[in-house]
């Protein structure tokens, strides 16, 4: 039984994630979409945000099981006995990184395989720093994320500017 982790933030989860983690599914027995608690970089969404998100996403597929975690990615695969972590390549750029990250993580853990997945070609410029950026300024991101997702992220920046509005409201009568 092959057993693999999908690893990523998530934030959030888009069109270009599905589709590798659909595609993953059917060549591994079981998929575990690990949802990144604790990188450096600030998050728009929760752990527990992203992780509800994509358990909704993947509902329908029961070889997909989301979870979050933290520390190096490598130790978490054999902490679960997974033996393959699964990767996506968009562009060139991607697969610089991504070899450097596999030697490392190969160097950490020898027995666990990295496997790349190409994005089908119609998720090429997607990211999530694309869809909050597009999102954030009020474009439509129908396209690029389920729409579960796009009505998280309105309601996100919904509550963002309602923030800010409040905030501004109350130092212009204080």
């Amino acid at each position: 039984m092959i057993k693999a982790v999908f690893p990523g933030s998530f934030d959030p989860i888009h069109n270009g994630h599905i589709d590798i983690a659909n595609r993953a599914s059917k060549i591994v027995d079981e998929l575990i979409v690990a949802v990144y608690d604790k990188p450096l970089k600030n998050f728009l969404f929760s752990p527990e945000e992203r992780i509800d998100m994509a358990k909704m996403v993947f509902a329908a597929n029961p070889k997909i099981t989301v979870t979050g975690y933290s520390g190096i990615t490598v130790n978490y695969c054999r902490e679960i006995g997974a033996q393959l972590m699964i990767r996506g390549l968009r562009v060139f750029s991607d697969f610089e990184y991504e070899f450097r990250m596999a030697l490392a993580n190969h160097r950490l853990q020898p027995d666990i395989e990295v496997m790349a997945l190409i994005t089908s070609e119609e998720h090429t410029f997607l990211s999530s720093s694309t869809v909050r950026e597009i999102a954030s300024l009020g474009g439509d991101v129908t396209t690029m994320v389920p729409p579960q997702i796009k009505a998280a992220l309105e309601a996100k920046y919904r509550s963002i500017e309602n923030a800010g509005i409040s905030a501004t409201s109350k130092a212009t009568r204080d």
